[in-house]
């Protein structure tokens, strides 16, 4: 029996809707009893984990469709209509993995389903979604600010390559919503872990670190085999190892077609998967920039959480 005084159920607080998100979209979602939804703030290596799931559930099947195909993002307020992202949700047979970048307190806890949080140290999430943000197409940048379902301030385009440590501080200072002090102009990277991590010893909720990925990708696939209950010998644990490898995976990805990348993004899929890296932002910030962060880091996150976020399980 879990103590309800030690590990909470999570509470729907918030509803979140601005220019990428809008997590009213999860009323229509009907739960199997097997489903996986992956969640991730952003720029924390939720492709990377769809792509996992993806060979875990279908063995490297090449006619399986592609992951950004079959396992949507389906909080996101611009891709698809929603009757046509459940439709297609209903009619999978496979066990279904879903996208979503919502923190718990914005995200239905279905006891039936299982959970795959992934988390990054803040500072490398801010580099990656530089280069992210940096890479917008004007199509895209004007779906986002199409307010016909949501209200605010327009989403604006990133500044210019020298204005990068003003950016950090208003990413590290502002809040999107009114709940939160951080992750302007997105919505709170710290604050997503930290909804997460009072509920980590739920049974159907397991948190990963991007950086034990890079560590140990076999360790960490054969973890997330044994959460899901698929069973996987030495081989094709190394098999989906080398499958999810960063060059590979962006080498398959930059096989196929995905149109909305294309759309999305300046140099498609070679821009939205840049190095996968971790650390470049030891080139970039000073120690004024670190002040915001450690400030922000102490406001947000327990002491335990905040040495997880910044060193993973295996750190």
């Amino acid at each position: 029996m879990l103590d309800p005084m030690t590990t909470p159920i999570p509470t729907l607080d918030h509803e979140y809707k601005n220019h990428h998100l809008d997590s009213t979209r999860w009323n229509a979602f009907v739960p199997r009893d097997d489903d996986i939804i992956v969640s991730t703030s952003y720029k924390s290596g939720t492709t990377w984990m769809q792509h996992i799931i993806h060979q875990l559930i279908f063995k490297g099947d090449e006619g399986a469709l592609p992951p950004g195909f079959c396992s949507p993002w389906l909080d996101a307020r611009f891709q698809g209509s929603l009757e046509e992202v459940t439709a297609g949700l209903e009619a999978q047979t496979h066990r279904r993995f879903v996208k979503s970048h919502l923190p718990f307190d914005g995200l239905p806890y279905y006891p039936n389903v299982k959970y795959v949080v992934v988390a990054r140290d803040a500072r490398d999430v801010f580099m990656s979604l530089w280069n992210h943000y940096g890479n917008y197409t004007d199509e895209i940048m004007e779906q986002f600010n199409d307010r016909s379902e949501w209200s605010g301030p327009p989403f604006p385009s990133r500044p210019a390559e020298d204005r990068i440590r003003e950016s950090w501080r208003d990413w590290m200072t502002r809040g999107w919503f009114e709940w939160e002090s951080e992750g302007w102009p997105y919505w709170g990277n710290l604050h997503h872990t930290a909804t997460y991590w009072p509920h980590r010893d739920l049974e159907n909720v397991e948190l990963f670190h991007y950086s034990d990925m890079l560590r140990d990708l076999s360790g960490q696939v054969q973890r997330l085999a044994d959460y899901l209950g698929i069973e996987i010998d030495a081989a094709e644990r190394e098999r989906v190892v080398k499958a999810t490898e960063f060059d590979q995976m962006k080498k398959d990805m930059l096989k196929g077609t995905n149109d909305m990348l294309k759309v999305a993004f300046k140099g498609g899929t070679d821009s939205f998967m840049f190095k996968g890296s971790n650390g470049r932002w030891r080139e970039v910030f000073e120690a004024e920039d670190l002040e915001l962060y450690d400030k922000a880091r102490s406001q947000l996150l327990t002491p335990e959480c905040a040495r997880w976020l910044e060193k993973g399980w295996l750190g």
